[in-house]
């Protein structure tokens, strides 16, 4: 399993868009940031992705491959070996999410 992603995560669509999560559990964090999970809603913004000059950005992150071995708040964890795709408001994939720096610290538990 690859370094956990936080909320500290730099996570981005393959047109240089960024993704920013909501966690969906705020009880494991690794360092002082939340531990994200497959439940989490990730938005993505600045995406400049067009099709034949029609605007058609990423927006969400859809997670099609997530940790096996662990889980926070029941739901399984992200990390840097999980698979995402980008997905516009059409529901269109757009190419798999980047993980430019997972923001993984020291895990702990409340």
């Amino acid at each position: 399993m690859g370094a956990l992603l936080t909320t500290a995560a730099s996570i981005s669509c393959p047109h240089g868009g960024s993704a920013s999560a909501v966690p969906a559990q705020q009880k494991v964090t690794a360092g002082s940031e939340t531990v994200l999970t497959a439940a989490d809603t990730f938005v993505i913004g600045g995406c400049p992705f067009n099709v034949a000059g029609v605007a058609s950005p990423c927006m969400t992150v859809q997670w099609v491959v997530t940790d096996t071995a662990s889980t926070a708040g029941s739901n399984p964890t992200l990390s840097s070996d999980s698979v995402g795709l980008c997905v516009a408001a059409t529901g269109a994939v757009q190419g798999p999410v980047i993980v430019d720096d997972p923001g993984q610290g020291q895990v702990t538990s409340l």
